[in-house]
């Protein structure tokens, strides 16, 4: 039987430590939630290589480094444990469980309804109470339930949605993947500095499935 514990414990510090994550809440998420969980039974061997891996629908779950460079940008560590987050492309629901350990609670949306079900299966079998999963378009966001401290996005938009810059609270982050003509995607850090101001920072390049969406700004 495979030990999974260690082997977690090795992707944090081979991965993630080494490679300069150091946020200690993150760090600390990423080795209590159990990756080969959210992968399918075939791919469980795989789990803890730093590398994304398919889940069907033609979408995948994210390598571990860029859930934890993410997770780190959102600078959760400012707000102390953030009242709530939205993230959008649940996917497996990997990304949503990690978060889920850092914030109050977390609204993840998920365009493809098989997956949305799977991820709140999941979720529901592994104890992690404080998410809610709603399947639709993402780049709509949840706006009931904004402002958000704090917002991830797992799918590269051509651009920064609009929504999802109306939902970010003011002096919250958003973190997300979008088109780039040089790097191809770049991953950006947004921040809302005042009701209408945002800074936006580019961290690195990155490779995500695209955010299917009929948002049009």
């Amino acid at each position: 039987m495979m030990d999974f514990a260690a082997r977690r414990d090795r992707m944090v510090e081979r991965d993630l430590v080494a490679r300069g994550i150091a946020d200690a809440n993150v760090i600390a998420a990423m080795r209590r939630v159990p990756r080969e969980e959210f992968v399918d039974r075939e791919q469980r061997g795989l789990a803890y290589e730093d590398a994304p891996l398919p889940i069907g629908r033609g979408q995948t779950i994210s390598q571990p480094y860029i859930v934890a460079l993410m997770l780190e940008a959102l600078e959760l560590e400012r707000d102390g444990r953030a009242a709530t987050a939205l993230d959008v492309g649940t996917g497996s629901g990997y990304a949503a469980a990690v978060l889920s350990l850092l914030v109050g609670r977390v609204y993840t949306i998920e365009r493809h309804d098989e997956l949305a079900l799977a991820a709140t299966a999941t979720f529901e079998r592994l104890g992690y109470p404080n998410i809610e999963v709603r399947c639709g378009d993402g780049a709509h966001g949840w706006p009931e339930h904004a402002p958000y401290p704090a917002i991830l996005v797992s799918a590269a938009a051509p651009a920064i949605p609009p929504r999802l810059e109306e939902q970010l609270a003011v002096g919250g982050r958003l973190v997300l993947p979008i088109a780039d003509p040089e790097a191809g995607q770049l991953l950006l850090r947004v921040v809302r500095t005042a009701e209408s101001r945002y800074e936006r920072e580019p961290l690195t390049a990155v490779r995500f499935v695209p955010l299917v969406s009929d948002e049009r700004g």
